[in-house]
């Protein structure tokens, strides 16, 4: 919080009467009066009754979404192999690792045998379904945080609740490893909030410290976008340093507490170079240098803060590529170089050929974040309310940005600032950046928008049960007395929570009593004649979404899956997708069999796509990477040649004999095409 000192005020003045309790009751050594004990005892009873009611809400969200996806698919009642299927892309990937490490000998002997108290499955989505009651508990506790009161967690939770389609996919995509992190994250901020407070112990320090490490470490190691996370968390810590609204001691320790956590999970996943390349390290380590070189950085008039702030800024980008350009060089990464294409792609610096980035950028959840979310917070008015905070406080970050910058000493400023001062303690500034740059960032790539929505609730409700906005607020218009503000911190809320149980009551209700079934018969046919008709070692080709679930169902061996982090893999996806180019039979046999393929499974809604258009359909994002024109109506790059071969995928059907004598349509239905294919010697 910035050093602007409180202006003296006499015995029954206003300021006097905004003083908490606790100090209007301190003797003047300190201790507290008799007639305090009942505020005690009050606070003691908030805090218990604030404390219940998180766990509470924690465990209904956990009840809500596991019924939900109950209901969705009638999981209990389906098969084992639906069930299995039910986790598509990805998340089959991800369960696959589960299944086989609970299918081995040792592990059954040991402390994950839970096979005797609940299927191994239930186990599972139980694990994800209660991490959401520990989401839902950070959210409360951070707002509380804030605001000084736990009505402010419960206003989070519900509109976190109810605006459930925008701050949570969890019902429907249970494995992703989002899912997993993102809780920790959140966990992550509550810390964080928690350590920016002023007057902490040493010892609460210490544990507070610690917690940020455990939450950043989990974080860290359950999701592989943790570093550009947080990058951005990094980038927020820094903005706030730089104009002195943070204290830079423990803005420090949150930048050393980062590098650890990604360096030991670096250790923990045998030393995944991805992760030493990555941006985060390289920024943070160009801070710590940077701030051991640059001496005074916060003395001096405006002008002098400003010229040496712009120097600080230069050398810690500088230092930050010179070093992530180092060890990249060293290490001889190129693990993150298809993200790179994606974002100079995609924010119009230059169009790609590249598959890899193409891939990203036809897909909708890469894409900008859609208008209609927007009218979807609305009607909860969680929209609405975040913005009025928002404003409030971006124009209070401003004035003290700029207050701290020109460094005056003018006693009437001081005063006139003395309110905006109040509604940016440290623990409200960083919520303040922190929502800021990640709504810049869900703003344009919408998957992300998982990371700013839940944290809008946990902001607005905070400023809506914060008596400095309220303060502020009132002031500008005029209107302010403490008791007014009081009133308007309480009322409001609750009112907002009553709109909010009336008009969204009822529809949680309907939702929750509408049933529906699994059913995709074609995949589930497809994984019995996997499991039934071809050797435990065959291996198989295809879409990285199917061989997912092939790997989960069946257990066999596959030549490429949907972890998209690794170079290697990127490339052999892109040679395995060649069934669907306009290659020879010969070409896509010598592919097929240099990745020791045994079988292929071509699939019509990729060969025949109709979900993207033109140019972003996978066949088309293969022709322009092999340099020919594409199918249907509609202009193509001039130099795009005519493909001497049709269309693979489409061409096997026939049963020519340039196929045939490679390939051998063993199973078919009216989704796959399973070929085998022939041993040449």
């Amino acid at each position: 919080m910035t050093t602007i000192r409180q202006r003296r005020v006499g015995k029954g003045t206003e300021a006097d009467d905004d003083q908490p309790s606790e100090e209007k009751n301190l003797k003047p050594d300190g201790k507290i009066l008799p007639g305090h004990t009942g505020g005690k005892l009050w606070n003691i009873l908030s805090i218990t009754v604030g404390g219940i009611v998180a766990i509470s809400l924690g465990l209904l969200t956990s009840v809500y979404v596991a019924t939900l996806h109950e209901n969705d698919l009638w999981f209990s009642n389906i098969k084992e192999v639906e069930r299995e299927i039910s986790f598509r892309t990805e998340c089959g990937l991800y369960y696959s690792y589960y299944k086989q490490m609970i299918q081995a000998a040792s592990i059954q002997q040991g402390i994950v045998n839970c096979k005797q108290y609940l299927e191994p499955v239930y186990f599972y989505i139980y694990t994800l379904f209660g991490l959401q009651a520990v989401y839902v508990i950070a959210l409360y506790v951070t707002s509380w945080l804030l605001s000084g009161t736990w009505l402010s967690g419960l206003l989070a939770a519900c509109w976190y609740i109810t605006n459930r389609i925008d701050t949570t996919r969890v019902e429907f995509t249970i494995p992703l490893r989002e899912n997993w992190a993102l809780p920790f994250f959140a966990v992550q901020i509550a810390a964080i909030t928690y350590l920016l407070r002023t007057h902490l112990q040493p010892v609460q320090e210490r544990l507070t410290l610690m917690a940020v490490f455990i939450a950043t470490f989990l974080f860290s190691l359950t999701w592989q976008f943790n570093q550009f996370m947080m990058l951005i968390q990094a980038l927020a810590l820094f903005i706030l340093d730089c104009f002195d609204m943070l204290p830079t001691a423990k803005v420090m320790w949150l930048y050393i507490i980062q590098i650890s956590g990604l360096l030991l999970v670096c250790v923990l996943q045998f030393f995944n170079s991805m992760i030493l390349g990555s941006l985060l390290i390289s920024f943070n380590a160009s801070v710590l240098i940077a701030r051991t070189i640059q001496k005074n950085l916060k003395k001096g008039g405006l002008l002098n803060r400003l010229g040496k702030l712009i120097l600080h800024v230069l050398l810690v980008l500088c230092l930050t590529l010179l070093i992530n350009k180092f060890i990249k060089k060293i290490l001889n990464l190129e693990s993150d170089e298809h993200i790179f294409k994606f974002l100079k792609a995609k924010f119009g610096f230059g169009a790609t050929r590249d598959f890899d980035a193409n891939l990203y950028l036809c897909e909708e959840a890469f894409g900008l974040l859609p208008l209609n979310t927007f009218s979807r917070l609305s009607d909860t008015l969680l929209f609405y309310v975040y913005i009025f905070v928002l404003f409030f406080m971006t124009v209070a970050a401003v004035i003290i940005a700029f207050w701290n910058l020109s460094g005056s000493n003018q006693v009437q400023f001081m005063e006139k600032m003395e309110e905006c001062t109040v509604t940016l303690k440290p623990d409200a500034a960083y919520n303040l950046i922190h929502t800021i740059l990640f709504g810049c960032l869900a703003l344009s790539t919408m998957r992300m928008k998982y990371l700013w929505t839940s944290h809008m609730c946990v902001f607005a409700s905070f400023g809506l049960c914060s008596t400095e906005v309220w303060k502020l607020t009132l002031k500008c218009i005029h209107l302010y007395t403490s008791q007014r503000t009081r009133v308007i911190k309480y009322s409001v809320p609750i009112m907002t929570l009553l709109y909010i149980s009336y008009k969204f009551w009822p529809g949680i209700m309907d939702e929750l009593s509408e049933l529906r079934e699994f059913y995709d018969p074609d995949t589930v046919e497809l994984m019995n004649w996997i499991k039934s008709n071809t050797p435990n070692t065959a291996v198989f080709a295809g879409s990285m979404q199917l061989l997912a679930g092939v790997k989960l169902c069946t257990g066999r061996t596959l030549t490429n899956h949907p972890h998209y982090e690794d170079k290697n893999l990127r490339e052999r996806t892109k040679q395995i997708y060649q069934i669907y180019a306009k290659r020879s039979p010969e070409d896509v046999y010598r592919i097929l069999r240099s990745f020791g393929t045994d079988y292929v499974i071509l699939e019509d809604s990729i060969c025949y796509e109709r979900r993207h258009s033109r140019g972003c359909r996978l066949r088309d994002l293969l022709d322009i990477a092999n340099g020919h024109i594409m199918d249907g109506l509609g202009e193509n790059e001039p130099d795009l040649k005519p493909s001497l071969y049709p269309r693979f995928c489409e061409e096997i059907k026939k049963n020519l004999p340039p196929y045939t004598i490679h390939f051998t349509r063993v199973f078919q239905n009216k989704t796959f095409h399973v070929y085998k294919l022939a041993k040449h010697k």
